[in-house]
């Protein structure tokens, strides 16, 4: 097999600032999201999952595969979230190996309480940041690296762009 180059200075500088950027984001918006609403962003981007899926639930497995997470990840990330009565487990009625999350009324009110929170967190630390056209430069290029256009909450194909304002996940 033959022997792949090494990165050269601009495709390094672009991993590395993309490794980068990430960390500290991450980091900042989940501190900020921990001292104005006591939450992890973590915790917010499930029940932003949830939120978003028909009639507020998800099946497990399928969760698990949007945030990344292994099963006993996601198990282990939901506990707290049950323990909160933001989300709760049921069993499928069909399959009795499988299982649902889903989120309780109080989940809902959490999320809006926190959602002006995290918004105006991304803009300050991200969106803010960047002029529009960075923005679209930005979006597409990591569209290309994730392998498909995404509109960021259901994995479908994104519809074209909009002049909206939507809650960030």
């Amino acid at each position: 097999m033959a022997q792949r180059p090494w990165l050269d200075d601009v495709e390094m500088r672009a991993w590395r600032s993309l490794l980068g950027a990430h960390r500290r984001l991450l980091h900042r918006l989940d501190a900020e999201l921990q001292a104005t609403q006591g939450m992890s962003v973590a915790d917010y981007g499930v029940l932003v999952e949830l939120s978003e899926a028909e009639s507020g639930q998800m099946r497990m497995s399928e969760l698990a595969e949007r945030m990344l997470l292994s099963p006993s990840g996601l198990t282990r990330r939901l506990d707290t979230l049950v323990r909160s009565g933001l989300v709760e487990r049921v069993r499928c009625p069909t399959d009795r190996r499988g299982a649902f999350a889903v989120l309780t009324a109080a989940g809902r009110e959490r999320l809006a309480r926190a959602a002006p929170d995290h918004v105006d967190q991304v803009r300050r630390n991200f969106v803010d940041r960047l002029s529009r056209q960075q923005l679209v430069t930005l979006a597409g290029a990591l569209e290309a690296v994730a392998g498909e256009e995404m509109d960021g909450s259901c994995g479908t194909a994104a519809p074209a762009p909009a002049a909206s304002a939507t809650p960030a996940s």
